[in-house]
């Protein structure tokens, strides 16, 4: 960018008076008023180009730093987390496994741990919501959520009801709704009406809930290995250039990062956490809570923002401020905290944590929190980067 083109666009932006330039032949009292102008006009040029400049200064910086910023958080952060949630969909199989072999309470409860534990990884991970997780409706495919008008429900009960054979074959069961094969309804295989069969002995049900843990299973480990890859969408995200088909430059590339926060924030404040708690307690809809039945709400809600944190402290985004805005990063750091006091006040099955007026409050603490948060990311901390954030992913929903 020249600077002629630079001082016409600030003309523009900070209009200062004066029109076309007069020939300078006598003094005038409006040459003199002109020549007073002058001064002011070289201020707010000066201004003006300073801004520009800091501007520049900072994307250009953010450019440069990209890479690392990218490549720690994939190292950090999206590896593991993806790894993580492959073990415990691994452990999810073998406590079905274990369920239908030797139907009991025990075995019943230890499949419900493993479930909680496959929520809490997908929780984390859930954030990255761009990459192969959207390939292959994998996504959906592992939670289908919202489900406003019941279809996921009306098709595992229809499923239970009929004993719908092909149900109870993970391959087969891929290829079905989105609906049928994931988290939402192995839950209620689990803890819907008719799980306490399963004790006692339930072959069906049992066979459809370790063929939707083998689904999992098999979809997480697609993502461990499609982000190991070397020459798959890890590496075309960390390395942005003119003739990368996906990110031409830096800046491009950290904004995929910084939408993640923006994204994350917005689903659990609109989405998940407007789903069902009202303005008033009795606008409160507990039945419209993601993992209800399983008494997981809270859980799932807190998982989502400590994955934020992670993320943000692996990737170490933060360090790319400004040195005079440096202090977003720990504002955002505080509010993660705050949030997570506020999820652990707030446990229990989602209907008696409404029912609780302090456990309740907390909840809405929580709330205020992950919007405080939404401002850090989506306004200041973008702005202070130079970035400029595209459409949120949940627009429309």
């Amino acid at each position: 960018m020249g600077y002629d083109p630079l001082i016409r666009s600030l003309r523009a932006l900070f209009p200062v008076g004066g029109g076309k330039a007069e020939t300078p032949a006598t003094s005038s009292p409006r040459r003199e008023g002109r020549a007073e102008r002058r001064p002011r006009e070289r201020a707010v040029l000066c201004a003006g180009m300073a801004i520009a400049v800091c501007f520049l200064g900072t994307t250009t910086a953010l450019a440069t730093k990209a890479q690392d910023i990218v490549g720690n958080a994939i190292d950090g952060f999206i590896r593991p987390g993806y790894h993580a949630f492959h073990e415990a969909t691994g452990g999810l199989s073998e406590a079905g496994k274990a369920l239908c072999a030797t139907p009991s309470q025990v075995t019943l409860d230890a499949a419900r741990d493993a479930f909680g534990a496959t929520v809490d990884a997908w929780s984390r991970i859930e954030i990255i919501r761009f990459g192969p997780v959207t390939e292959e409706n994998r996504l959906e495919r592992v939670l289908f959520w919202p489900d406003r008008k019941g279809t996921g429900l009306k098709q595992v009960q229809a499923a239970l009801a009929e004993k719908d054979p092909t149900a109870t074959d993970a391959t087969q069961l891929a290829k079905k709704s989105v609906a049928m094969q994931g988290l939402g309804a192995l839950e209620f295989v689990l803890f819907g009406t008719g799980a306490e069969a399963l004790a006692a002995g339930d072959a069906y049900r049992c066979s459809y809930g370790l063929a939707i843990a083998g689904n999992l299973d098999a979809i997480a480990a697609e993502l461990q290995t499609a982000w190991a890859a070397p020459d798959g969408f890890a590496e075309t995200w960390a390395n942005p250039s003119a003739d990368n088909p996906l990110f031409r430059d830096g800046t491009e590339a950290v904004t995929e990062l910084m939408e993640v926060f923006i994204t994350g924030t917005e689903l659990v404040r609109d989405v998940r956490l407007g789903g069902f708690l009202g303005a008033e307690a009795k606008d409160d809809k507990p039945k419209q809570a993601l993992f209800w039945r399983s008494g997981r709400t809270v859980d799932a809600l807190a998982g989502n923002l400590a994955g934020m944190k992670a993320l943000l402290e692996a990737s170490k985004l933060a360090d790319a401020l400004p040195a005079d805005q440096s202090w977003m990063g720990g504002e955002a750091l505080f509010e993660f905290s705050n949030a997570a006091n506020a999820a652990a006040g707030a446990q229990g099955a989602i209907a008696d944590v409404l029912a609780d007026p302090e456990k309740r409050a907390k909840l809405a603490y929580f709330g205020l929190v992950t919007s405080s948060l939404s401002d850090i990311f989506g306004t200041q901390m973008s702005g202070a980067l130079g970035l400029t954030a595209g459409f949120s992913s949940l627009d429309g929903d």
